[in-house]
């Protein structure tokens, strides 16, 4: 989504922002954050909070020296500090002096440091989706209300004012009666990424801290960095990668429910590499009140309406539909006279992400709760991974949410779950 001349735009931008604003924020004032994790959304992730002239980043984190050169050089430039760096997550959580953990790992590696971050009484943002089971995701909501903590889950779309004046539209109204929802995600940058042999871990990689609580198998490199996201035992595909920003816009517009009952379809039926997750997906989630439906396909970007992505509210007068480009709102054709047709375009998505790690630091301050806090961060990712339970289980899900179980389904069951490989534990 951006190239390398936007990228170094933003970058100077924020450097020239923190550089002039830095000296404003008292020392008394500062938050000091911990990064663990510096794969590619650790760039966004920190230019963001760097948009903030309270925030320093003081120590990060990575299993791979690389990427810790890499980020260390790149906050140098930025900040004009050069952080500390470590390769254990757990030398950041006890340092005293931070305040808030950012943690951008992989999906495995979300729900054990955001608890422990939790217990040592730091404030934790964590991206995307929450965890990659429903059990941890509620370990983790849990803990921030037990220890009284601000949890922020990174879905910044939920700091976007164009998107909150879409769900505001569909809401007041203004639509008619909503009784669909239709999430889209037809993305052709995900490619056949092949099917390299095992062999050894990368020069200056923990190869066994980055399994952690995931069961051990050999290196592939197929299996690490971008593309863990396509391997059922670090993530859950396009469903929890790109459906949870999706799903995450249609649960705010409709409000707090829970699913009924959920079917899924879908299959790897292009890709013909070693990745697991499927490349083609539909998945019909009933809800109390509307039907809500995700599809993806990967190798091609021409969805509904010709998008590449986008949340379409169906109303009994107008469609509103809403992605990251603005919203729009068109008229059923017998309402045409009485509802208005109109567009919005969309701030651009570094402003959107700043203004997301904006809302958790003032939430940092004031003790408020944020509004992707873990309780929305759990129902989103929960409603997304239930999609991927009724797929990998062959069957029709009906969920109890006051359980969090499937009733008498045994095999979606143990998906809601996973094991942990020894010696790590959950809380």
């Amino acid at each position: 989504m951006s190239g390398f001349s936007r990228r170094s735009f933003v970058n100077s931008s924020i450097a020239s922002v923190f550089a002039a604003r830095a000296a404003k924020a008292a020392p008394s004032d500062r938050i000091r954050v911990g990064l663990i994790g510096c794969g590619g959304i650790s760039g966004g992730d920190t230019n963001a909070f760097l948009a903030h002239s309270e925030t320093e980043i003081a120590v990060i984190c990575d299993v791979d020296d690389a990427r810790i050169a890499a980020t260390a050089g790149r906050l140098e430039k930025l900040s004009g500090k050069s952080p500390a760096a470590v390769k254990d997550f757990r030398r950041v959580i006890e340092r005293k002096d931070i305040d808030v953990c950012l943690i951008c790992t992989p999906d495995h590696w979300h729900a054990v440091p955001t608890i422990a971050a939790f217990e040592a009484g730091k404030d934790v943002y964590v991206e995307k989706p929450l965890a990659t089971t429903i059990v941890e995701g509620r370990a983790m909501r849990d803990a921030a209300a037990r220890y009284n903590r601000i949890g922020q889950m990174g879905t910044q779309w939920r700091s976007g004012e164009h998107y909150r004046e879409a769900v505001e539209m569909v809401q007041s109204g203004r639509i008619g009666k909503v009784r669909q929802v239709r999430c889209t995600a037809y993305l052709d940058w995900v490619k056949d990424c092949g099917n390299p042999p095992d062999g050894p871990a990368p020069a200056g990689v923990d190869y066994n801290m980055w399994l952690g609580p995931a069961p051990a198998r050999p290196f592939n490199k197929n299996r690490f960095h971008f593309n863990f996201r396509w391997f059922w035992d670090y993530a859950g595909g396009l469903m929890t990668d790109w459906g949870v920003h999706l799903i995450n816009i249609a649960l705010w517009g409709m409000g707090p429910e829970w699913p009924k009952s959920v079917v899924s379809s879908g299959g790897k039926y292009v890709l013909r590499d070693n990745t697991e997750t499927p490349d083609t997906q539909i998945t019909v989630y009933d809800f109390p009140s509307y039907t809500l439906i995700w599809e993806h396909q990967v190798g091609c970007g021409l969805g509904p309406d010709r998008r590449e992505h986008g949340v379409f509210f169906t109303g009994t007068d107008a469609t509103l539909i809403v992605d990251s480009t603005g919203w729009e709102i068109i008229a059923e054709p017998k309402r045409r006279t009485s509802v208005v047709e109109m567009k919005r375009a969309a701030l651009v998505d570094e402003k959107v992400r700043a203004n997301h790690a904006g809302n958790f630091l003032e939430c940092v301050r004031t003790r408020k709760s944020p509004v992707e806090n873990l309780e929305v961060g759990h129902h989103v990712s929960t409603v997304a991974h239930l999609g991927n339970i009724a797929l990998r289980s062959r069957s029709r899900i009906e969920w109890d949410p006051k359980t969090e179980t499937v009733p008498g389904n045994a095999e979606a069951n143990a998906l809601v779950t996973r094991k942990y490989r020894p010696p790590w534990k959950l809380g």
